[in-house]
């Protein structure tokens, strides 16, 4: 038995949740934005505790303790040699999402981005601005994976910089070494901007994340990854990532205007829940991938006991993805809002007919939003 109890209830009103304040006063549960319902793992608790009692809370260097243990981390996960210097503090992966757009293409340059996918990858560029053109993920043996003749087809002399997704979100896909391997050579000599921020929620036994920027020297000197520890152990209001940049040039492009200018970074509170949670959190992180475990299969089975609707195989993050095409409603996500279930709407990933679900929340409640969504289907 588990030494952590993730059904635990936790009331989460009157915090400034994002999730829980949109619907605030309704009989709604809020299954969208990513974050889990679950507190923070208990040491990491301990060490923000420790560092309140000490009192000041001035400005802040980063802590060459922590560039240790996340050197330590990569290579002991992905027998990565990262040297320390090539680490660029950020406060988040959607900061450096959006800087590496400005800061690594010219205006009259091309980026690609996939379809579907986490919204920030393609509000980069658009905003940035730059052209772009999305690249369809297809589904092979229920999973999302890079249409790569598309993949091909849609590189142009212009094209600067491919932004990737691994674990991707949504669909939950873990690449393979074979399939990375394959994405890189299509992209040629072109940037390869990674959000790994999932790579720590590894779902279906047997994945192994890659970091892509791992795989050859001639790929990590064209990649800039974008790690962060906010997402597996639950903390992203305290704020904590790293650009793993290994090329100098590239690296200098970059800092402009990161650590103290238009971009600052992480907190005290980041740093410290980040060092607590790479030195101390691995029982509480191996526990919660069993919860969550759990949690996926439940969804799978009343999912798929629904004709209306299907899943892809979910090997990682705890975002389900649910193609509700078969419907037959117009926008799905009202649909479900109106029968007392908050979820993510696909058209924010690009794909209109889907939803997505986040099972990162107590069983209790998720049985119960699960009850809602095939009241809703039968409604249809």
């Amino acid at each position: 038995m588990s030494a952590y109890d993730f059904d635990a209830p936790v009331d989460r009103t009157g915090t400034w949740s994002s999730r829980w304040e949109r619907h605030a006063g309704r009989d709604v549960i809020p299954l969208w934005v990513a974050d889990t319902d679950f507190k923070a793992p208990p040491e990491v608790l301990r060490a923000l505790a420790a560092r309140l009692e000490h009192g000041v809370l001035g400005y802040t260097v980063p802590p060459p303790e922590l560039t240790q243990a996340l050197v330590e981390r990569l290579q002991g996960l992905y027998g990565w040699k990262v040297a320390p210097e090539w680490l660029v503090p950020l406060p988040g992966v959607v900061p450096g999402l959006h800087h590496a757009a400005r800061s690594l293409t010219r205006p009259d340059e091309h980026v690609l981005s996939p379809r579907p996918v986490y919204h920030h990858l393609t509000r980069a560029p658009e905003l940035a601005p730059r052209a772009y053109s999305d690249v369809p993920l297809v589904l092979h043996d229920k999973r999302w994976v890079y249409d790569m003749d598309a993949l091909r087809a849609a590189m142009t002399p212009r094209t600067r910089m491919l932004f990737f997704c691994n674990p991707q979100n949504p669909g939950g896909t873990v690449f393979t070494r074979a399939e990375l391997l394959a994405i890189a050579e299509a992209t040629r000599d072109a940037l390869i901007v990674s959000d790994e921020i999932h790579c720590d929620l590894l779902l279906e036994r047997g994945c192994a994340h890659v970091p892509i920027a791992s795989l050859a020297p001639e790929i990590g000197r064209r990649t800039v990854t974008l790690l962060s520890p906010n997402k597996a152990f639950n903390f992203p209001g305290a704020g904590c990532a790293w650009a793993v940049i290994e090329d100098p040039v590239l690296r200098r492009a970059f800092c402009v205007d990161v650590q103290g200018h238009a971009i600052a970074g992480p907190t005290v509170f980041g740093y410290v829940a980040a060092l607590a949670a790479y030195r101390e959190g691995a029982a509480w992180l191996a526990a919660q991938l069993d919860y969550l475990r759990g949690n996926l299969a439940l969804v799978e089975r009343e999912i798929g006991a629904l004709q209306a609707l299907s899943l892809a195989r979910t090997q990682a993050t705890y975002l389900a993805w649910i193609d509700a095409s078969r419907l037959g409603v117009k926008d799905p996500t009202q649909h479900f809002l109106d029968h007392g279930v908050a979820l993510s709407p696909g058209s924010q990933f690009g794909a209109p007919a889907f939803v997505r679900l986040n099972f990162g929340t107590q069983r209790a409640r998720l049985q119960e939003a699960l009850r809602r969504i095939a009241a809703a289907v039968s409604a249809a």
